[in-house]
């Protein structure tokens, strides 16, 4: 479905980890754009909490495409657009300290592999030579992929944001999407606080508000706030270069990870079990204790370490862990790119391309099957293995 040209033809509700890529992306098409969000500047959302990690070790092939063109535009930013958004290649590494995540890892990797992951298994000697500061108890191995990093999420949103505008989308900020204009069954536009905009698309990247902004158009869309916490602690002398992943959960938490930034701090988050539902935002006295004492035992050299500073923010989840992308049947013109569960940081850049060619009705035939497994009509049946 193209957009038909007009004043603006593409509305983007949110200016986050995928809205600002997408405008980009759609922008440098050539369609006229319009993002609009409630929060003063770009990124202010989940984008602001997010640590950085960008990985294409996924469990599936759709995440896993989309995040190789991810990778590929944040590794080639600064040589290609001038801005340095501090990427980094420090690689992935999934440890194993149990026959259970080594099964688990070893599984994924002909997944990973055959859709062009550059990943191996590690034995526990070749884990050691990569992190000498690894536990080695009971350690068995682990998965490393190179080619993984990280990078500024703010530094990155803003580096987005004047490409965009460079390309001629306009950002509106501050102003709140009270409701969508329907006429016929199709969207015409967006209502605000402050206004009305008309386009024959709106796409719906609105983040931990998703489910806010599909009610408007009579959708239930089935992407639900998860509040998660992160911290970075005082630098020190570099020691760690990979993202450390650890899968083993607890009965307070499903995974953490953490890597050293090129400044010497520690950034590190952990995934709470159970989920904590909502839009709230303060820290919990929990987090700290839980988190610290699970990367000390991984990492006992990180005991000496002082945390400066805990922050919190959602994660939009789906009941699968997967993202919902594609048409909304119900309204045409409505395009969904919600539940990243977070991960948009990520998926961003990658999936903006990918929703611009949604729109110009370009999509080569070998990412079609990539909205199919995205699709927001699925049945939800699986389960994303490494979130």
């Amino acid at each position: 479905m193209a957009a038909t040209k007009s004043a603006t033809d593409v509305i983007i509700i949110g200016s986050g980890s995928v809205g600002t890529p997408a405008a980009l992306a759609m922008a440098e098409s050539g369609l006229r754009v319009l993002v609009l969000d409630r929060m003063p500047s770009v990124g202010q959302g989940s984008n602001k909490g997010a640590i950085g990690g960008i990985r294409a070790t996924h469990s599936d092939p759709a995440k896993i495409r989309i995040c190789l063109r991810s990778l590929e535009i944040f590794s080639t930013w600064k040589e290609r657009r001038g801005d340095d958004i501090e990427w980094h290649k420090g690689g992935y590494m999934f440890v194993a300290y149990r026959n259970r995540e080594e099964k688990a890892l070893r599984e994924l990797l002909v997944t990973q592999k055959a859709f062009g992951l550059n990943i191996d298994w590690l034995d526990r000697s070749q884990m050691l030579d990569l992190v000498p500061d690894l536990n080695p108890e009971s350690l068995i191995g682990g998965t490393f992929s190179p080619d993984d990093g990280s990078a500024s999420p703010l530094l990155s949103a803003h580096a987005f944001w004047k490409a965009a505008e460079k390309a001629g989308a306009k950002f509106r900020f501050g102003e709140i999407v009270m409701g969508l204009i329907m006429e016929n069954g199709s969207v015409r536009g967006v209502r605000t606080d402050k206004g009305e905009y008309h386009a024959a698309v709106v796409v719906n990247a609105a983040g931990g508000w998703a489910a806010e902004v599909g009610r408007m158009a009579g959708l239930d869309l089935p992407v639900k706030p998860d509040a998660h916490e992160g911290a970075v602690t005082e630098p020190v002398a570099p020691f760690l270069k990979p993202m450390v992943v650890d899968i083993r959960p607890t009965d307070s938490s499903v995974n953490y990870y953490f890597f050293q930034h090129s400044t010497g701090q520690i950034i590190f988050c952990i995934t709470p079990n159970p989920s904590i539902w909502g839009l709230e935002t303060r820290e919990t006295s929990s987090f700290l204790p839980m988190v610290a004492h699970r990367m000390v035992s991984l990492i006992p050299r990180l005991q000496n370490l002082r945390v400066r500073r805990t922050w919190r923010n959602v994660y939009p989840m789906t009941p699968d862990g997967f993202p919902l992308v594609g048409w909304a049947r119900e309204v045409k013109g409505l395009l969904l790119a919600v539940g990243m569960c977070g991960q948009g940081f990520m998926l961003g850049p990658g999936l903006g391309e990918l929703l611009a060619h949604v729109v110009n009705d370009t999509l080569p035939t070998k990412d079609r099957e990539i909205m199919g497994l995205l699709s927001p009509y699925r049945k939800f049946e699986g389960q994303e293995k490494l979130k």
